[in-house]
């Protein structure tokens, strides 16, 4: 079902059966598109100095979206989230080396709810310059991200030629497009924007219980909104995203970090890849309501099998709640179990230098490798150093450093890297043409720079 008229308009006139906005589309319009869709792309940061390609084997981890709650780290409870709390998160994952883009990750509840989205934004472009996963809540959102992002980087050809940002168009499981997020997809394609498509199924309530029933009506959902971009704009660039979950039948709750719903995740960026498409899965978080072994167990599980996996956009480090809750000491740990699974999937060099066999036979029997010169060259190219937040010390040194658990020195971390941490400043030429496009859209809006947190 597709309940935007622009989108239908274009399916009719291009072959498909239309009937009280059910619409079938012939295989071959299909196949059609899947030829013009990009096989991989690439994203820039703020100032386009870096590229990362979205494709292949390729990982990039980000912070998913959006959450209403946060988790605060004096108090350890869950309480909704403050624009401060989401521009903390903003410049920790600036901060942090393994995860790679940021996301507008929270939905601060003292923002008014018209200009929600697009202030996430705006705070992002603010204080990182990691490119951006994120999504508008309104039609006329888009428009004004658009608007923002290109601000910054100079003007719409800029933007088109090296995109900034990643936006979301998430179809309604089962089998449904909305007004909103279907002219998104027209928008994205239409502007040259990379366009993110993330069916959402939960198996069992929204999608048949099996992991396979689930992949196929994710697939048609995903497959649907492909052809509805491709005909908008041959070539346009789409991802092929997955945000499945196991719906739990005893609490009536979507289970994201269940393994059912990692497998499924996974296996839908597998038929991405089979279609040649770049691909998306959410993936490192927990349903855990805190930082805890099943919140590390949960988390880690999705971020190695999603490195495995080669899915290239990775949304969900620092997610608590399932999709609800962001926690920037559960960001700190997960950016570690990231820079292990970077180290994982780079695998393992074999060849002369590696191999030491004449070093082996050089310190022979009894000996040791200390302070050879083979270990200091080679330390740090075969092994991933975490930071001291995952422990590695001996007993009675970790007691004398003061028994501190994973969450104690996570915390002390993120205030570290909060305090020590400048974010680089936005040219001063991109924040002029920035703060005037956003007071015109406040203007437009009816919203005054008084109902806004002063940061």
């Amino acid at each position: 079902m597709v309940k935007n008229k622009p989108a239908l308009k274009l399916l009719s006139e291009n072959g498909c059966d239309v009937k009280s906005n059910i619409v079938r589309m012939p295989s071959g319009l299909v196949e059609e598109a899947l030829s013009k869709v990009p096989s991989s792309f690439k994203l820039y940061s703020r100032e386009g100095k870096q590229a990362y390609t979205v494709g292949g084997d390729n990982v990039i981890y980000n912070p998913g979206s959006a959450a209403i709650f946060f988790l605060d780290g004096e108090t350890e409870e869950m309480r909704r989230a403050t624009a401060e709390d989401f521009r903390d998160l903003v410049r920790l994952t600036d901060a942090l080396p393994h995860i790679h883009a940021q996301s507008t990750a929270m939905v601060p509840a003292d923002v008014p709810e018209d200009i929600s989205d697009l202030y996430r934004l705006y705070l992002i472009l603010k204080n990182s310059t990691k490119p951006i996963v994120t999504g508008a809540f309104t039609i006329e959102g888009l428009i004004d991200m658009k608007n923002m992002l290109e601000a910054v980087v100079g003007g719409p050809e800029e933007l088109a030629e090296k995109p900034r940002a990643i936006f979301d168009c998430c179809p309604s499981s089962p089998l449904m497009w909305s007004d909103v997020t279907c002219q998104n997809l027209l928008d994205c394609a239409e502007h040259g924007i990379p366009a993110e498509i993330i069916p959402a199924p939960q198996m069992g309530a929204t999608s048949p219980v099996s992991i396979a029933g689930t992949i196929v009506e994710a697939n048609a959902e995903f497959l649907s909104g492909l052809v509805i971009s491709q005909l908008a704009n041959p070539g346009s660039v789409v991802i092929y995203g997955g945000s499945p979950s196991a719906f739990d039948m005893r609490y009536l709750t979507a289970r994201l970090g269940a393994v059912e719903s990692v497998m499924a995740a996974c296996a839908s960026a597998q038929m991405g890849k089979s279609y040649g498409v770049p691909t998306h899965g959410y993936l490192g978080l927990s349903d855990s309501k805190a930082v805890d072994g099943q919140s590390s167990f949960e988390s880690g599980m999705g971020i190695l099998l999603a490195a495995m996996s080669g899915v290239n956009i990775v949304s969900g480090p620092g997610m608590q709640a399932s999709e609800n809750c962001q926690s920037l000491e559960k960001l700190v740990i997960d950016n570690e179990y990231c820079g292990t699974a970077y180290r994982l999937i780079k695998g393992i060099t074999v060849d002369d230098t590696t191999l030491a066999a004449e070093l082996i036979s050089k310190v022979g029997p009894g000996g040791h490798f200390l302070a050879e010169k083979h270990t200091r060259e080679n330390l740090r190219k075969e092994r991933f150093m975490p930071t001291d937040v995952l422990d590695r010390l001996s007993p009675d040194a970790w007691t004398k450093a003061g028994s501190k658990d994973t969450m104690q020195r996570a915390r002390e971390r993120a205030k570290k890297l909060l305090k020590e941490h400048t974010p680089e400043a936005l040219p001063k030429a991109s924040e002029e043409r920035l703060e005037t496009v956003f007071k015109k859209i406040l203007t437009r809006r009816r919203v005054t720079a008084n109902q806004l947190p002063v940061l």
